[in-house]
């Protein structure tokens, strides 16, 4: 974003004429009847219009259902959701990557409330002349091969996420610490961070510790939402996306669904989705899905009846997401083995393991590659990098996990995460215990964010990202014909005879087998530790397409790109 632009243009629906307010900013004084609503923005830039109410309720949240149709220029018409913004006051939200003018006619559930019901206007949307990605192209979406990430414009995009689950609690302090965090990833190659809306793991309900600077999500027994709460959120939300970050959305772990029940989730689902679903989001259901609470007494019950009623769950926020925001869930293992409906599902998030080495990962992700229905398929939880969980995990772990299970999965992306971020351990303010007992380490954030693994998962992206055709990839291990440490542990991708890559877990000398005879292909080895290129050689393919090369001896992993001459 340029300095001094506001990601969401906004005006209120008062009394009398527009009036400019800054660049983007209308607002409509008071009436009791406001016709005619006229505001600005650009395209895939969300803009905010608010609603008074005329009429006095009891119980807003609960008593009031408000939607806007809007109408684009092609005569395409959503229907979107509005929140609740406390008092009498409530907003909708609205984006679109088409220029010209949407019109809109809001729909209240009290017809009668001529403060909500049957307000018209209209958005008028010019280019979006900015520099960030996801206005200038658009949220991500799935590739047309249906097994890759896109912009919205077709643009490929590598999915490189960071793991912030409790990111929204006032243990990571707003804006400086935030800002810190957000900036060193964007540094380092990040573009999508995973969080949680509220409802948080390793905790039970209303515990002190998932309190932001306004307190709870809920009110006491879910008797109603508190905007306050997700006033607060939206500046980090919000700040995410105006950064390019593509904040990944998870709505709840997966346990509160029996606090909650179906219908109450669905409340808060529809909330996040009119909350945020004009933002270039990606929605995640729920974090372990079918993971019961930890001191829960009948847990096979729960894992099974978790698993049928997320998956209504996910149904319903599918049906009236406008937006067509892409969905996942947050698995125990694999998110299509979380719901009795997988094909619900945009793409596969995988749990890969915290102790699972090269091998595992790479066998979980060829398994993901080759289960039905097709779709992306990333790790969004593999081995965290910690200097105590309780043992120490240092970058070569989630670096391993990151090599084998994103080159086993086609190139699509992946999620890395570091203790005492993810629960965001406070400067001087640990996390503390789980339910179960356990106590995943006292790293401070802002020293567990110069952990060296980030850096140079960062850096293996825009490796990726510089390969010709790295969006088209598809994983073939059996290119390896023979490998000096053994043949299973050694990784590779093709597309076509147009380049490859391998990973080695460790040192050594492979033969691999390309599609093409007697081809000369440029070479080289990068250093994922140090992130260094080495010198670049060519090889040539033998008469049956193999050809034979060495990895530099120092012990430690290597990766090997060729790319056809």
């Amino acid at each position: 974003m340029t300095s001094g632009s506001s990601f969401i243009p906004a005006f209120n629906c008062k009394l009398g004429r527009l009036l400019f307010y800054w660049a983007f900013l209308f607002i409509c004084p008071a009436v009791a009847l406001c016709k005619d609503i006229v505001v600005k923005t650009e395209t895939n830039k969300m803009v905010e219009i608010s609603f008074t109410a005329a009429g006095t309720y009891n119980d807003p949240f609960n008593e009031v259902e408000l939607d806007a149709v809007f109408t684009a220029p092609s005569g395409d018409q959503l229907k979107v959701p509005a929140f609740w913004a406390g008092g009498n006051i409530w907003k909708v939200r609205y984006a679109s990557p088409i220029q010209g003018n949407h019109s809109f006619t809001t729909i209240c559930s009290n017809a009668a409330d001529k403060g909500l019901a049957g307000i018209t206007g209209r958005v008028e949307i010019k280019k979006y002349k900015g520099n960030n990605p996801l206005l200038r192209r658009g949220a991500v979406k799935i590739a047309d091969d249906k097994r890759h990430f896109a912009y919205g414009d077709g643009t490929p995009f590598f999915w490189m996420g960071d793991t912030w689950w409790m990111g929204l609690t006032k243990r990571l302090v707003w804006p400086e610490e935030v800002k810190s965090l957000a900036d060193d990833r964007i540094k380092k190659g990040f573009n999508v961070v995973q969080i949680v809306a509220g409802l948080y793991p390793d905790m039970p309900a209303f515990d002190p510790r998932g309190e932001n600077e306004a307190g709870f999500p809920w009110e006491a027994n879910y008797t109603s939402i508190r905007p306050s709460y997700f006033n607060a959120a939206d500046r980090r939300i919000i700040y995410l996306a105006e950064q390019g970050i593509t904040p990944c959305i998870v709505g709840a772990w997966g346990y509160h669904l029996p606090w909650l029940g179906v219908e109450k989730m669905k409340q808060h689902w529809r909330y996040l989705i009119a909350r945020w679903g004009a933002l270039p989001v990606v929605w995640c259901a729920a974090g372990e899905t079918t993971m019961p609470f930890y001191l829960s007494k009948t847990k096979d019950a729960d894992k099974e009846w978790q698993k049928d009623e997320w998956t209504k769950v996910i149904r319903y926020m599918k049906e009236i997401d406008p937006f067509k925001r892409v969905i996942t869930t947050h698995p125990s293992r694999t998110a299509r083995a979380s719901l009795s409906d997988p094909s619900l599902l945009d793409f596969d998030m995988h749990q890969s393991g915290h102790g699972s080495g090269p091998e595992k990962q790479a066998a979980q992700a060829l398994e993901g590659w080759r289960t039905q229905p097709v779709m992306p398929v990333i790790s969004g939880e593999s081995r965290y990098e910690a200097l105590a969980i309780p043992n120490p995990l240092p970058a070569e772990a989630p670096r391993g996990a990151f090599w084998a299970h994103t080159v086993n999965s086609g190139l699509a992306g992946h999620t890395y995460g570091a203790n005492g971020i993810w629960q965001l351990n406070g400067i001087n303010k640990p996390y503390g215990k789980s339910p179960g007992g356990n106590n995943w380490g006292i790293t401070p954030w802002n020293e567990a964010m110069k952990l060296p693994g980030s850096a140079q998962i960062g850096a293996a992206r825009k490796l990726i990202e510089s390969i010709p055709g790295w969006s088209s990839f598809q994983p073939q291990p059996d290119m390896i014909t023979q490998w000096s440490s053994g043949d299973t542990a050694v990784l590779a991708v093709t597309s076509g005879s147009r380049s490859a890559i391998a990973y080695l877990p460790s040192p050594g000398s492979l033969t691999i087998k390309l599609p093409a005879a007697g081809q000369r292909y440029k070479a080289f080895w990068f250093n994922p530790v140090t992130t260094d290129r080495g010198q670049e050689f060519t090889v040539t393919t033998d008469n049956s397409g193999k050809l034979a090369v060495t990895s530099p001896t120092t012990k430690q992993d290597w990766v090997l790109v060729l790319t056809r001459n």
